[in-house]
């Protein structure tokens, strides 16, 4: 289907944190874009910029449920909970995006002829026994865990984009996403940043899970988008890892966080949740090699704008205004 034309890009989970950007990016780099979200963890508000847009269409279905009947050139498959409180709610839905929501996705790849992109993610490596990570590691999941749904589910899909690739010809792409952050992240969505920002905003202490040694390397939202237009751009058909190598201790994070905010809050300490990983680092060398991609916004830079984004909805929720709050992913 590939030609000269414009081409039309089917998001999926597009009404997301991850997703609502790759929309905005694709739209700039003049791609006719189809975002389709359940809004079970998506946001309406996170396309409220792009729906005067005529190359713009947003679609709300299931991903789990048959796709419409689309003519599309790419597919980004971004949908599924990615934070613990929300896939951990119900985990059979979880496994159900990651599994019935992948065929469709797959299937219609076939249909169309179109190139498909699957957003997985670091924690296909679990609680690592390899430091950094690299793609050829096959990864420590415990596939009982609080956790895996996600972990074995992503897994799950990267096997089913891999099968349908080796056995029906499918043009598909594969993206291991690590800790990612920005604007758009949901206020309560469970993740560190996102924690560890609207409790110093509000003054609350800081929670940190275990000892606060364990360690993330955290990659600005923008850097990652990049990342993943270049791999869809590339000719690269076996996992990359797209993250910041830069690797920061849960400790250091929340000391940055408590200055950039100007925060009195204190530290508390709570019990580590099982399974949780001690250690995450990308190796970003074949991105480097493969992709010449490499992140370029540094931690404290893009904690300025995520600190800004949060500081705005802390105060309208203080102001009793819930409008720009409701599952703002």
């Amino acid at each position: 289907m590939r030609s000269s034309c414009q081409k039309t890009v089917l998001v999926t989970g597009g009404a997301g944190f991850l997703g609502s950007h790759l929309c905005d990016r694709l739209l700039r780099d003049g791609r006719k874009v189809i975002s389709l979200d359940n809004f079970h963890t998506g946001s309406r508000l996170n396309h409220r910029h792009q729906v005067s847009n005529p190359d713009f269409e947003l679609i709300e279905a299931d991903v789990a449920d048959r796709l419409p009947d689309l003519r599309v050139d790419e597919i980004y498959h971004l949908a599924c909970p990615a934070s613990p409180p929300h896939y951990q709610e119900s985990p059979v839905t979880t496994l159900r995006t990651n599994l019935l929501g992948t065929f469709n996705v797959l299937d219609l790849a076939m249909r169309t002829g179109a190139r498909a992109l699957l957003a997985s993610t670091s924690e296909v490596y679990g609680d690592p026994l390899v430091h950094p990570q690299r793609e050829d590691y096959w990864g420590n999941v415990n596939s009982f865990g609080e956790r895996a749904c996600y972990d074995e589910g992503k897994r799950a899909a990267e096997a089913l984009f891999h099968a349908h690739a080796a056995e029906k010809g499918v043009d598909t792409r594969i993206a291991r996403i690590f800790n990612t952050y920005g604007p758009r992240m949901q206020p309560e969505d469970g993740r560190v940043v996102s924690n560890f920002v609207v409790e110093a905003l509000q003054g609350q202490p800081i929670t940190i899970y275990g000892d606060g040694s364990q360690t993330r390397s955290f990659c600005y939202v923008d850097d990652l988008i990049e990342g993943f237009v270049r791999l869809m751009e590339s000719d690269v058909r076996t996992p990359v890892n797209l993250g910041n190598p830069g690797e920061f201790s849960v400790t250091e994070l929340a000391a940055m966080v408590v200055a950039m905010t100007g925060s009195q809050s204190s530290i508390s300490h709570l019990p580590l949740p099982s399974d949780d990983p001690r250690r995450r680092r990308p190796d970003i060398s074949k991105a480097e090699r493969l992709l010449d991609w490499r992140p370029t916004i540094s931690l404290e830079a893009g904690l300025g704008p995520t600190i800004t984004y949060f500081r705005e909805i802390v105060s309208d929720q203080s102001s009793g205004d819930r409008s720009t709050t409701q599952r703002v992913t």
